[in-house]
């Protein structure tokens, strides 16, 4: 159901005012001439976002987006540029100049990106904003002069590089794809993809140069190819019928082409070995591998099982009848359990097994999308009974993003700037910021605030109750990984982790974009500062 403007107007407020506040203590540990751009970035955003919520109510924007929230641009505008600022100084505290360097790029990319969005937002409001139009204004130019002064000319034509790539991808999937973001979620998700392009384009260019390991390629390669593979058979089924079986054996054999005959030579090029030679040594290398392959396997079996038994329920009388939030939240507790064993056991094979999982989700996801024979159909009815508002879209996402979400703290995890062994300080749980945010706190939340909330947070649907809970719970799961992973050592760390929960859990309450992605990065963000 659609927010009332009122209502919208004091739940973005509150949530600009939670975002100000991480951006500000971010940026009392991490100081430098970006801090500058960080601030300035965010301060245009938040008025530039309520030009976007305009748009949006009066169906004014290019492209159709979500319409069951705000446009999100302040949060979604400061993940990356902090998230690069953070990993900036991680690694130059390490001394990998490369990495540090990197964390510049980023940071840079993402200003760029969502000053580009802000600016397109500014462009088509009628009449023409001239305060925004100024701060946009002032925001670019003390970007623009940082960037001068700090990237090389490789650098800036890198950052150049995302951003048309970001502008090529957001036309054509904003238009394939209408009513499945808002303009934060867009930023973040086709700015992620748009990044990833660009990393294996380069990588792809300079293998000589050695730099990367294979199993950071895996992710690269993975994502270009789901991503060109929907693009492809997107514009093809707009010519044709995808539920017939000629259409789906012409699906399923283009797949493996596209898989076999250019994805695999691609890996190999970088890896300079056959992938799935390598894949199977890697996946069975040690005993303890094979142990979690096969918990994580029952685990799947088991969830499975959840979705079969909750369409079982469904009688014919209630065709209508939606899965409950408690419901839901059963999925968050068993990926909870996927995810502990492997972050204390085995990075590395949860990172591949994170990637092939959504790699299998995506093709799925296009399998019910497309209709594709012959289990398109019975995707379709076993999936709409866990639909909620964020799904208004063609395209059911909200699996995937918990995927992602719980994923990206690993995969964004700066290894080589990481010191061997133990893991000291509030750093030392960054691999955790999923399962905390999203498999505990997120989950938590939802259900004592429906079972028990009574005293609703100013503004939004989300109770005081739930949220406390939610608190609670994740300090109780930070004392749980400091018992079962012994590499963790948070030495005086206490109070920081604290308040970096706190304001996430806040942040959940009054955020309407798609928690499972803007949570776990926030308190990555967090926790590296």
């Amino acid at each position: 159901m659609p927010l009332t403007g009122t209502m919208l107007n004091k739940q973005v407020i509150l949530e600009s005012l939670i975002v100000f506040i991480i951006v500000l203590c971010v940026h009392t540990v991490v100081w430098d001439r970006y801090s500058w751009c960080a601030i300035a970035l965010a301060v245009q955003a938040f008025y530039v976002q309520f030009k976007w919520d305009r748009l949006l109510r009066l169906g004014g924007a290019v492209f159709q987006f979500r319409t069951t929230a705000n446009s999100g641009l302040l949060p979604a505008s400061m993940v990356i540029p902090l998230l690069g600022i953070v990993m900036k100084e991680r690694c130059k505290a390490a001394g990998i100049v490369y990495f540090e360097r990197f964390g510049i790029v980023v940071a840079s990319t993402g200003m760029v990106v969502a000053l580009f969005l802000s600016v397109i937002a500014v462009g088509i409001t009628r009449p023409v904003p001239t305060n925004t139009c100024i701060l946009s204004g002032i925001a670019g130019s003390i970007i623009l002069y940082t960037m001068k002064y700090s990237l090389t000319v490789s650098e800036v034509i890198e950052v150049l590089e995302v951003l048309l790539i970001f502008v090529y991808l957001s036309m054509i999937l904003l238009y394939l794809l209408p009513r499945c973001f808002t303009p934060g979620e867009a930023l973040l998700v086709l700015g992620g993809i748009s990044f990833i392009l660009k990393q294996l384009i380069k990588r792809s260019l300079n293998v000589i140069e050695g730099r990367g390991d294979p199993v950071d390629l895996v992710l690269l390669v993975a994502v270009a190819g789901v991503v060109l593979l929907g693009i492809f058979f997107t514009a093809l089924f707009f010519f044709m019928d995808s539920g017939t079986w000629t259409s789906s054996m012409f699906f399923h054999m283009m797949t493996a082409v596209l898989g076999l005959g250019v994805l695999m030579p691609w890996l190999y090029h970088l890896i300079r070995r056959n992938p799935l030679f390598w894949l199977l040594q890697f996946l069975v290398q040690t005993q303890t591998r094979v142990y979690l392959l096969v918990y994580w396997t029952l685990l799947a079996a088991s969830a499975c099982m959840v979705v079969l038994y909750q369409n079982s329920k469904r009688s014919s009388e209630s065709k209508k009848h939606q899965a409950s939030t408690i419901t839901r939240k059963y999925f968050h507790f068993i990926v909870v359990a996927t995810y502990i064993p492997g972050l204390i056991y085995d990075h590395q094979l949860l990172y591949i097994a994170a990637v092939l999982c959504l790699v299998v989700f995506i093709l799925l996801e296009f399998i019910r999308y497309f209709r594709i024979k012959p289990f398109g159909q019975t995707l379709r009815h076993l999936l709409t009974l866990f639909l909620d508002e964020r799904d208004s879209g063609p395209l059911i996402l909200t699996h995937i993003y918990l995927l992602v979400g719980m994923s990206l703290p690993v995969w964004l995890f700066p290894r080589p700037c990481a010191p061997k062994g133990t893991l000291s300080g509030a750093g030392a749980l960054v691999p955790y910021s999923g399962v905390l945010a999203v498999g505990v706190g997120d989950a938590i939340a939802s259900i004592f605030g429906n079972t028990i909330g009574e005293i609703k947070w100013p503004g939004t649907k989300k109770t005081f109750e739930g949220t406390m809970t939610a608190i609670f719970a994740q300090i109780i799961a930070v004392a749980l990984i400091l018992i079962f992973d012994g590499r963790v050592n948070l030495n005086t760390s206490y109070a920081w982790i604290l308040g970096s929960i706190s304001l996430v859990s806040l942040l959940e309450a009054y955020t309407t974009q798609i928690d499972n992605l803007l949570l776990p990065l926030y308190l990555q963000i967090l926790l590296m500062a």
